[in-house]
C-alpha cells in the first residue's frame, strides 16, 4: 500500500495514496495506524483524497484506529472524501461517529 505520512505540528498526517482502499490492501493501513498511536500520536488525521472505493475492510480498520485512538487518549479525523466514498460512511452511519472534514486545511484548523 502506497501510503505518506508527515507531521503536521502535533498532527500526525497519513495520506492514503491508492484508489482503492479494500480486503486487498486495508491491513497495511491498520498496521501503520498502530504503529503511530503505539509510538505516542495523540492526534492522527487521515486524506482520504485519492480514494475513490472503501469496502467494508477499509471501514472496518478506520473503526478498529477509531477505537485504537481512544485507548491511546487521542483522535482520529478523516478528510478529503470523495462522494463515492463519503456515500459509505453515510450508508454506514460512520460519519456520526467520525469527524469529517471536507479539507485537510479545515480538519487541521480543527484541532
Amino acid at each position: 500500500m502506497n501510503l505518506k505520512t508527515e507531521l503536521n505540528g502535533t498532527v500526525m498526517v497519513v495520506i492514503v495514496r491508492e484508489e482503492r482502499l479494500d480486503a486487498h490492501n486495508s491491513e497495511e493501513l491498520k498496521a501503520e495506524i498502530n504503529r503511530l498511536f503505539d509510538s505516542g500520536t495523540k492526534d492522527l488525521l487521515v486524506d482520504l483524497k485519492e480514494v475513490r472505493f472503501i469496502d467494508s475492510s477499509g471501514l472496518g480498520v478506520l473503526v478498529s484506529g477509531f477505537k485504537n485512538a481512544a485507548t491511546h487518549q487521542g483522535s482520529i479525523k478523516l478528510c478529503s472524501l470523495q462522494t463515492q466514498v463519503k456515500s459509505m460512511f453515510e450508508l454506514t452511519r460512520l460519519h456520526r461517529v467520525f469527524d469529517i472534514y471536507q479539507t485537510m486545511d479545515e480538519a487541521l484548523e480543527s484541532y
